[in-house]
């Protein structure tokens, strides 16, 4: 007999549920990664989007006369924590279980089960712990003061964040807000009252320690179209940094203490909006498969709550109380939709609410920033990140508008460090806009 032909199919070691044990075996995980790498190996169609698949390819062809069972376990590694998440390969997949493909191929989600068998048998070494924290360094960093940010501009205490932390001394920090947006909502009494109302507003770690004016943007935007958003204590980050390094058991610990706090207002009715399209995600996407057994109840009916805030504004475009009363206006956007955004696959909400509230020309630019959570701040990584946002830099810097916009405040960040200008978020833009504040740069004034 001559040789069987070659099936792509899932072997008997497909699993994405932490709770089936098959997920946990490496045998059967070595069965998928091969498979999945020699379907990727001859599709090819994801090459640009991240280091990932440049590192599979060259390894199989250079190094192993195309067969893609031969990579060591080394080489295997690379691959996997070349990945940073960004999506865009499940997104563009025609093999994936989005497209309910019979190959049922889902990168991301092979990656992430390889890290959780890696921390499961090495333990999350300490920098990715401490990373996976954003709350607590937060909370830290609130302790020091305005010397905290002031340290995080010291070129010598950027040393020893690299030597200790394997945070790049090059890489631009977030300064950290003194008074948090739970601290602002309460001042400003958004924190009474019982769960309900028409949405709740999730506002993500970041906007709570770094950047709390979104936030309260975000509610200013909210109350000018008539909707009832309700802000509550006590949420948490999303578990999104902590899962990057397979942390599953922090990940549920986070994931527990955010349904705790907005179950009830789902209960009740309520949208949940999330301010950063990779909580969206993570609530909407992985929370359902990745909590623990006895909160995938909830978690499924969270997810199906979840809205991005363009998102949310863009189904009452219809209602009378939809507010078109702009004060002012920029004369160009470049817009920079993030990846997280795109594979929640709601479109590109915040460019469309632009556009529906009588945004002129709006140039989009598609391409990743290549931050991806704590990506773009290590050490071994930093350089890769700026390489795979180079044509995101870029076509924001091509675009030559005066106001540059994206859901992402990390995207921001990394757009403003290398492209030398920092997008608004659409809340932020459209307050401003209802304000009647102007958008030309101050020489211009």
């Amino acid at each position: 007999m001559g040789e069987q032909p070659k099936s792509y199919a899932p072997t008997d070691g497909l699993s994405y549920d932490p709770e089936d044990p098959q997920y946990w075996e490496p045998s059967a995980l070595r069965k998928e990664v091969e498979r999945v790498f020699d379907i990727c190996h001859g599709c090819r169609l994801c090459f640009k989007y991240c280091e990932s698949f440049p590192t599979l390819f060259a390894a199989i062809d250079g190094k192993h006369d195309g067969d893609p069972r031969a990579l060591t376990e080394a080489e295997t590694a690379g691959v996997m924590d070349a990945c940073f998440q960004c999506k865009l390969c499940e997104v563009n997949c025609p093999y994936s279980p989005r497209d309910k493909h019979a190959f049922v191929v889902d990168f991301p989600r092979l990656v992430a089960r390889y890290k959780a068998q890696r921390a499961r048998k090495k333990g999350v070494p300490v920098r990715d712990r401490l990373l996976g924290d954003p709350d607590s360094l937060a909370r830290a960093a609130r302790l020091g003061g305005p010397l905290t940010n002031r340290l995080n501009r010291t070129a010598a205490h950027r040393v020893f964040l690299e030597k200790t932390l394997g945070v790049h001394r090059e890489k631009q920090l977030p300064p950290f807000a003194f008074r948090t947006f739970e601290s602002l909502a309460e001042g400003a009494a958004l924190l009474r009252g019982p769960p309900g109302g028409e949405a709740v507003l999730f506002q993500t770690c970041y906007v709570q320690n770094n950047e709390p004016a979104i936030g309260m943007d975000t509610v200013e935007v909210f109350k000018a179209n008539g909707v009832d958003l309700r802000c509550a204590r006590d949420l948490g980050c999303c578990g999104m940094p902590a899962w990057e390094s397979g942390d599953l058991a922090e990940l549920r610990r986070r994931a527990q203490r955010n349904l705790e706090v907005l179950a009830p207002f789902v209960d009740a009715g309520a949208k949940v909006v999330a301010l950063s399209p990779t909580c969206g995600m993570m609530m909407r996407r992985e929370y359902p498969t990745l909590v623990a057994p006895g909160d995938r109840p909830r978690a499924q009916k969270l997810a199906a709550a979840v809205r991005d805030p363009s998102e949310y504004l863009l189904s009452i475009a219809g209602q009378p109380r939809f507010n078109r009363a702009l004060k002012t206006w920029p004369a160009k956007i470049a817009y920079h939709a993030p990846c997280h955004l795109r594979a929640q696959a709601i479109g590109l909400a915040g460019r469309d609410l632009l556009r529906r509230l009588g945004a002129g020309e709006i140039s989009t630019v598609t391409e990743c920033c290549g931050h991806d959570g704590t990506y773009a701040m290590k050490v071994e990584t930093f350089e890769a990140a700026r390489r795979v946002g180079r044509k995101a830099f870029a076509g924001m810097a091509d675009a030559e508008a005066d106001t540059w916009v994206s859901d992402c405040p990390l995207a921001a960040m990394q757009i403003e460090q290398h492209a030398g200008q920092k997008p608004l978020h659409p809340m932020s833009l459209l307050a401003r806009a209802y304000r009647g504040e102007s958008f030309r740069p101050p020489h211009e004034e």
